[in-house]
């Protein structure tokens, strides 16, 4: 792939005048979460007034039936004014750093966010925030919110959190730091109780599934806003100029008495990696704070400039746009329903144009879409762009009464009325605009690549075969007709798959691979593609993708006992194999006063592993804030792993799982091998017994090698290996009823 030439020199220059920083945290600890372990005294509490959490549910209800699709409110808003000096605390460090503790509580929250009406924070001073469950944000200083002192925050799950301040001396008494607003969040935005993840209706389509293929470039240009206590959609869009300006379309309605632009977050990137069933994604890639620079009631529209431009690991696109009021033939709306990760919608037909809807936010001009043929719109979707079939922009979601159980009737603001006050920033251009993309790379003709490999868990207990789903995508420039699916298993070729079809440019489709047969242990798969449409493929850097795992057949079910101290927060652990590869973690976990006892059941193979714990202080889980310890053990009462919790920052012990038989009357040991690893010969010694079969399989479960004994007595049988490839092999002995196995390495 070739990247566009002109990308680096726009990126320095038309970036640098609007601002570079877009990270709205740096990172680093506060000391008031340890507050024990540092002397401090417990954080001043303020008791916020209870919520009727019923009245606000039956509030948004009523507003969703009159059609009214925004903002998606999720919390409740206190106003308050509590500063440096009139609430909170100061405690002095003996490093000379002043801190400043407020906790906040607002009974009964499933989580809590803020407003910061007045910060001020000097070189070197920093501001966190913190719940009870240890989860920490921030830092938060002068260059989390660029030309603003105002600044957003997202919420942070609980009825409590701790805003702290941190004042060097050297600046001691400079800083100013006001929380204006506290909303109380009565829903969850990450989750629901009927569903896997997210909140809206089931018809929704991810953005990453085959109705997302055409759009994968504006997909790119809608973020999700968090405005106070409630959210909307909108999307960046290009100007004449093509300059990166990070100028950004939402809804009137969403904006209306939000005058805090400082503390506004836009959040890009925030979809499912997956089709089905939805998976949550990270919210990091976010802006926080914006100039407004028109509202226009008339056709429901609000134009801001974010206060920095999305860097390039957000993946930007800026969206074209159509001002002719040409009615299109199909049109497209991608957005975050009920405050969902991002989704995408579609209908054709016809749409006409009508004037003076009014859906409870004012009259406005709208574009009509009588029925969604996929998907829907949901409160949370207000301010979401509307593109025609040529992927131009003509509008923003209004409201409608469309929804999962009847998805019609919808209305969009309509763009070619609000360009002509908007032309002063996009420009004059003429009736359309395509989209731009400062950092485009110019596609190859022949590139097809896999991008995930699916249906691979971690650890396969007691499965000795797998069934892979791989997503094939084209990333050239010309249509992908055919092209050859190699899947290797630690190295060596175990098939290829011939796919043939047709995938459009950026478009990707999942194929599913044969069976795969698999020894016991750890495995490396690889998948790759060769030879797309019959010619060498242009940038091979991105055909194939590669996933490692243990298979556990048969495994063995092993119990973890772990009993913390006081700051669970604190301890983290994982067991892995001998290559370092981890199939089992856990932590941090809640701090708790008495401590808690934490059970985790592991299915592990005839290997040796690795447990190592961790503690993000160094002082253990021990000793002065408890008696931890930890065991690993099996329900024969075998105990493979026992020590106390006295370790500084961390500690790794080495246990082995001892084979159990299948349908043994007792417990058979692996059989001695000598040399191994060898060079091809072997020497196994049996016990006695009235009848064994051996047999050596490879990394895929063929059989290199087999021999039958009708009794034995302690006997030693001679292994030819010196006809296979070097590598691992398995060798599994059926004796009298009962088997057993042990890894052959064969080296060279």
């Amino acid at each position: 792939m070739t990247r566009n030439p002109y990308a680096s020199l726009l990126s320095l220059l038309l970036i640098a005048p609007v601002g570079l920083q877009a990270q709205r945290s740096f990172g680093g600890q506060p000391y008031g979460n340890k507050a024990e372990k540092r002397g401090m005294p417990p954080a001043t509490a303020v008791h916020l007034p209870a919520v009727d959490v019923a009245a606000l549910l039956a509030e948004d209800a009523a507003r969703a039936a009159q059609g009214i699709k925004g903002p998606y409110r999720f919390g409740f808003t206190h106003p308050t004014a509590f500063d440096l000096s009139n609430s909170g605390a100061w405690t002095t460090m003996p490093n000379g750093d002043r801190v400043w503790r407020l906790l906040l509580h607002c009974p009964g929250a499933v989580a809590i966010n803020l407003v910061l009406s007045d910060f001020d924070v000097p070189e070197g001073a920093r501001v966190f925030l913190y719940n009870t469950a240890g989860e920490v944000r921030g830092a938060y200083t002068a260059a989390s919110s660029p030309g603003h002192r105002m600044l957003g925050t997202t919420p942070l799950a609980g009825d409590r959190l701790t805003v702290e301040y941190i004042e060097p001396p050297a600046v001691a008494g400079q800083g100013h730091l006001t929380i204006g607003q506290v909303v109380h969040g009565y829903r969850d935005l990450a989750k629901s109780a009927d569903r896997e993840f997210g909140a809206s209706g089931p018809c929704n389509v991810n953005t990453i599934c085959p109705e997302g293929d055409a759009w994968r470039e504006e997909i790119r240009s809608v973020a999700h806003v968090i405005i106070g206590n409630g959210v909307c959609s909108g999307t960046l869009l290009n100007n004449c100029a093509n300059d990166s300006t990070p100028y950004f379309l939402t809804a009137n309605h969403c904006t209306e008495g939000n005058t805090a632009y400082g503390s506004w977050i836009f959040v890009f990137k925030w979809e499912s990696p997956v089709c089905a069933p939805t998976e949550n994604a990270p919210m990091d890639h976010s802006i926080t704070g914006c100039d407004m620079l028109l509202e226009n009631p008339p056709t429901d529209m609000a134009f801001v400039r974010l206060s920095s431009i999305p860097p390039e690991d957000f993946a930007p696109f800026w969206s074209g746009w159509d001002n002719t009021g040409t009615p299109p033939d199909s049109v497209t709306c991608i957005h975050h329903p009920s405050g969902d990760i991002k989704k995408i919608s579609g209908a054709w037909g016809t749409f006409d144009q009508q004037d003076g809807v009014d859906m409870g936010n004012g009259p406005a001009d709208c574009w009509h879409v009588p029925a969604w043929g996929y998907g829907t719109t949901e409160p949370g979707s207000s301010g979401s762009g509307l593109w025609n079939e040529d992927h131009r922009l003509i509008g923003q979601l209004y409201g409608g009464q469309a929804d999962c159980s009847n998805s019609v009737n919808d209305y969009f603001g309509r763009f070619d009325l609000s360009y002509p006050l908007l032309a002063q920033w996009l420009g004059e251009c003429g009736g359309t605009l395509d989209g731009y993309d400062p950092y485009a790379i110019v596609p190859l003709p022949q590139d097809a690549a896999i991008t995930s490999i699916m249906d691979v868990g971690l650890n396969l207990c007691n499965v000795d075969s797998v069934r892979p789903t791989v997503t094939l995508k084209n990333n050239g420039g010309d249509d992908l007709l055919s092209v050859n699916v190699d899947y290797l298993v630690d190295g060596t070729l175990a098939g290829t798959l011939p796919w043939t079809g047709v995938l459009h440019p950026l478009q990707t489709a999942n194929v599913l691979l044969p069976w795969i047969h698999l020894a016991s242990g750890e495995h490396e798969l690889t998948v790759r593609t060769t030879a797309p449409n019959g010619q060498a493929d242009d940038d091979a850097t991105n055909d194939a993708d590669t996933v490692r795992f243990l298979v556990s057949m048969p495994g063995e079910t092993l119990t973890l006992d772990l009993q913390l101290d006081h700051y669970g927060t604190e301890t983290t652990w994982n067991v892995s194999t001998g290559s370092g590869l981890v199939i089992y973690s856990g932590g941090p976990y809640a701090d708790d006063p008495e401590g808690q006892l934490i059970t985790r059941e592991f299915c592990l193979a005839h290997e040796c592993f690795t447990f190592t714990i961790a503690d993000a202080v160094g002082d253990g889980i021990c000793c002065e804030y408890g008696e931890g310890f930890y065991r690993i053990s099996d329900g024969a009462d075998n105990l493979y792993l026992e020590r106390d919790g006295s370790f500084g920052e961390s500690r790794s012990d080495a246990f082995c799982v001892s084979w159990v038989g299948l349908a043994e009357h007792g417990a058979r040991p692996a059989l001695p091998v000598w040399p191994n690893p060898g060079t091809g010969r072997f020497l196994v010694r049996l016990p006695a017994a009235d009848r064994a079969d051996l047999l050596v399989t490879d990394a895929l479960g063929r059989p290199v090698w087999h021999q039958r004994a009708p009794s034995t007595a302690g006997s030693g049988v001679a292994i030819d290996l010196e006809g296979v490839s070097a590598g691992t092999y398995l060798l599994i002995a059926t004796i009298d009823g009962a088997r057993s196995a042990q890894r052959l390495v064969v080296q060279r």
